[in-house]
């Protein structure tokens, strides 16, 4: 027989309590979805798990969500969450994808090995920025490196009021190291790619083996997936933690305000341009050069800000946008060729 909760161990606010009528309320049945699989969730509510087939009309449910069931435990109805965490599809397609909804604090978990990279911990912070979430930095693998302290002020220096911890995914001791975000109720995501050892830090903070863990290979360090779906897991602490798969083809998308607080020092450099359409290209009074000229901005970061406003900018257009700038193009390649065989005629 499984466990009853209190919804507020589930992670149940004030915000969600303000979506139901006094009638729902007292009738109907808030749970939140655990595990997503592929014809079936896992819900848990004041009366324990609850597993729910999946119906065509449970559109865009993901793993964190609140739903609505009735004294039956049927579907009726999701709740609008107060924090959604999303990307572009992978591929081409042009539509965005949910990642977890509901989450607290996200810690970003890199490690301090060949997979340490500032530009890739920039990108998750534009993501987590963007879903309004509270982001914390974690550096893995610190007993197999001897300059923690040196990875630590890079990333420091990307935001001096971030939380950046180093530690060891292995130690028992990494439970009070991140303590002060593992509150009662709360939710924490995980994001990294795939062998920074974020199975292993479900693992240690959970205090079990649950998540299936592999080395990374040792000629270059790259992760092998080893969580193969997204769910939340029950902390000793009464916190919430949930597990993401390794992001391989991380596409942002409709991500202005995140851009804007992860790369908030350029885009203050940007105010003082002499032209307000400055594109930062080399322009007369451009703000952005002289900093990078004198050696104030690195060039990595400005590099790094210039590459997601371009990734951004085109995973944006829709697809006539797409299909039209295509067709531009064909017809472009098209009378290149046409005006190259005539001159051969000639």
């Amino acid at each position: 027989m499984s466990s009853r909760y209190d919804l507020r161990q589930l992670g149940w606010q004030p915000f969600f309590q303000q979506q139901l009528s006094l009638q729902e309320w007292q009738h109907c049945i808030p749970a939140r979805v655990f595990e997503v699989h592929r014809n079936r969730l896992l819900l848990i509510g004041e009366q324990g798990d609850i597993d729910l087939p999946l119906q065509p009309a449970m559109t865009d449910i993901c793993c964190g969500d609140w739903l609505l069931l009735s004294p039956e435990k049927q579907w009726l109805r999701s709740l609008t969450a107060i924090t959604s965490f999303s990307r572009k599809a992978a591929g081409s397609q042009v539509a965005s994808q949910q990642i977890a909804v509901n989450l607290d604090t996200v810690f970003i978990v890199c490690g301090l090995n060949n997979n340490f990279n500032l530009s890739r911990i920039e990108r998750y912070l534009t993501l987590v920025h963007q879903a309004g979430v509270e982001a914390v930095v974690v550096l893995t693998k610190a007993d197999l490196c001897a300059q923690t302290d040196r990875f630590q002020q890079q990333v420091q220096q990307l935001d001096a009021l971030l939380p950046v911890l180093a530690v060891n995914a292995l130690d028992a001791e990494v439970t009070t190291t991140l303590a002060p975000w593992l509150l009662p109720g709360k939710t924490i995501g995980l994001l990294g790619s795939s062998g920074v050892g974020k199975s292993t830090l479900v693992n240690s903070l959970s205090l079990s083996a649950e998540q299936p863990t592999a080395a990374a290979r040792q000629q270059d360090d790259r992760g092998r997936h080893t969580t193969t779906g997204r769910s939340l897991h029950f902390l000793p602490g009464g916190a919430l933690l949930m597990d993401t798969p390794g992001m391989r083809e991380l596409q942002l998308a409709d991500c202005e305000q995140g851009v804007g607080k992860t790369f908030a020092d350029i885009e203050a450099l940007a105010q003082h341009c002499r032209f307000s359409d400055c594109r930062h290209q080399g322009e007369p009074g451009c703000a952005v050069n002289d900093a990078l000229n004198a050696g104030t901005l690195e060039s990595r970061r400005w590099e790094s800000y210039f590459k997601i406003l371009q990734e951004q900018a085109l995973n944006a257009e829709t697809l006539a946008q797409k299909r039209a700038r295509q067709r531009g193009i064909g017809r472009y390649h098209h009378q290149v060729l046409k005006e190259a065989q005539a001159r051969k005629n000639r």
